[in-house]
């Protein structure tokens, strides 16, 4: 039996040895070396051991996909290199432990631990002197984090409206809302690493303008701010609502941590919730109110919440799911006033409700990039280097509107990981890499204890067609438009999700990314 607060190993000790025919092309073996938990892969003859577990939220690596040089993560596909055990793609930033691999008398053994690799040692094309990054949030950070990890020593400011330092939005309205997430697991970063990798942090500073001729930003302040590159990754705003009361204080949006804190301090005090939006923010914000036993009632104008994106399959199902749980719907309706404790719908019900949370989307902040002349067509646009209209002047994130190779069109897609991996690759194309962003788009949603996974990107299709059960929590969903395959949503089949991710890169010939180290 494990000690008590040690990890229980599973499998083969590497350290003794493994037959190679007993770990295959795509999939980790699970095992340990030295008391630690740890999985053996392989490409093509080479033979790798790394760490068990992803660096973002925990992951197990040996349920995950091996794809050429990297393993991929079962849970929200970060994707590191096995030779380096660097993260090659978000959401994680920080590298696996891993060991050195001798084979001997026909078997692969696990040696000593080897040192976490350094920064990239790849020359850059470029060296701007100074990299400036307006916004904070998923993209900005990531970018900035890479720029640093690429071994970039320049001056480097990341301007962020928030007070705090970036963290992990996601959690906003799961683990978190829900009080089952401690502050502390928030930060991306401590403050430190700031400070010790020399990232000038600017918080709750807005920029007024954007000179892309002069290179110059204004701040609201009326300070100036030269850049010789610049990343813009302003994000998106809660799309708000002209309700009659919805001024009022108990009436509550969710974008920021500190949006989540005022809504905690007032859960305190409430027992009833209205959510207006069957959105995956108001339908995350209504799992993570029901962990904290507060009544909650869902108000939306679709008969089938999510339909429109998940389709009637998967949409029923995530009904039934929330009010297994006390949920209590009001579809193909509206709020038609907000009362001081009181909710009208357009049906004539009244509701009580304690608190009021609107989650009905986000539009993108583009009013920098606009005012600042540059090309924008609900989004900023860019190519495939994520470069806006003017030189050295990028964009990444919930603004940035591309042109997808899987869809063969120009798209906007509003989410987390979406926004970390262009921000890395606008970071590696700062330093000159010519890097495409052509990973396909990937998000989750957390409902109770069942977690939806989405690759690709549909925003409409003709047909869809289902595997397995959602009622069971084992079911794929893949969405065509004519004969093609335009993205896949998966409940328990995490290995279906990963390998439709390499099936659309392969398709489109993405370039491998263990190729960017």
């Amino acid at each position: 039996m494990a000690e008590q607060g040690r990890e229980q190993l599973e499998g083969p000790d590497f350290s003794q040895g493994v037959a190679p025919e007993d770990v295959s092309q795509d999939r980790p073996l699970l095992g340990h070396v030295a008391g630690e938990g740890a999985v053996m892969a392989r490409q093509g003859d080479a033979f790798f051991v790394i760490a068990a577990h992803c660096t973002h939220y925990h992951g197990p690596l040996a349920e995950g996909l091996v794809v050429g040089g990297s393993i991929r993560c079962p849970w929200h596909h970060a994707c590191f290199s096995l030779r380096s055990g660097r993260a090659l793609r978000a959401p994680a930033f920080d590298p696996l432990p891993r060991w050195r691999v001798e084979q001997v008398d026909g078997k692969v053994f696990a040696r000593e631990r080897l040192p976490d690799a350094g920064p990239a040692t790849q020359k850059a094309a470029a060296r701007p002197p100074s990299v400036v990054i307006v916004g904070g949030g998923a993209a900005g950070f990531a970018a900035a984090q890479m720029l640093r990890a690429e071994g970039y020593d320049g001056i480097l400011e990341l301007i962020s409206a928030d007070s705090t330092e970036p963290y992990d939005r996601p959690n906003l309205s799961k683990d978190y809302l829900a009080g089952t997430a401690q502050p502390e697991w928030l930060p991306l970063r401590d403050p430190a690493w700031y400070r010790d990798n020399g990232v000038q942090l600017r918080l709750s500073c807005r920029v007024e303008s954007l000179d892309p001729e002069g290179k110059r930003l204004t701040l609201a302040d009326g300070a100036t701010l030269s850049y010789d590159a610049l990343l813009i990754s302003t994000g998106a705003f809660p799309t708000h609502l002209p309700t009659p009361g919805a001024e009022r204080r108990h009436v509550h949006y969710l974008r920021s941590l500190a949006d989540a804190d005022r809504l905690i301090t007032a859960c305190a005090g409430a027992r009833r919730v209205a959510v207006i939006g069957a959105s995956f923010i108001g339908l995350e914000v209504a799992a993570s109110l029901r962990a904290r036993d507060l009544d909650v009632h869902v108000v939306a104008p679709e008969a089938i919440p999510m339909a429109r994106i998940l389709g009637p399959e998967i949409g029923a199902h995530v009904r039934k799911l929330h009010e297994r749980h006390g949920v209590v719907f009001h579809l193909e309706d509206t709020a038609t006033e907000i009362g001081e404790r009181t909710l009208t719908l357009k049906s004539g019900v009244i509701l009580d409700a304690d608190l009021v949370v609107i989650g009905v989307g986000v539009k993108p902040d583009l009013s920098l990039a606009q005012s600042a002349g540059l090309a924008v067509d609900r989004g900023v646009l860019v190519d495939e280097y994520l470069q806006t209209s003017a030189p050295d002047v990028y964009a990444a994130g919930d603004i940035a509107s591309w042109p997808d190779k899987i869809t063969g069109e120009r798209i906007r897609v509003e989410h987390w990981v979406v926004a970390e991996r262009q921000g890395q690759t606008a970071a590696r194309n700062i330093l000159g890499r010519k890097e495409k962003f052509d990973a396909a788009p990937f998000f989750w949603s957390q409902h109770y204890d069942q977690a939806i996974s989405y690759v690709g990107h549909a925003a409409s299709w003709d047909r869809l067609e289902i595997s397995g059960d959602p009622a069971a929590a084992d079911c794929a969903v893949s969405y065509f438009k004519g004969d093609r395959l335009l993205a896949l949503a998966t409940i328990g089949r995490d290995l279906d999700n990963l390998r439709a991710e390499a099936a659309f890169e392969a398709r489109i010939g993405a370039e491998p990314p263990e190729a960017i180290e």
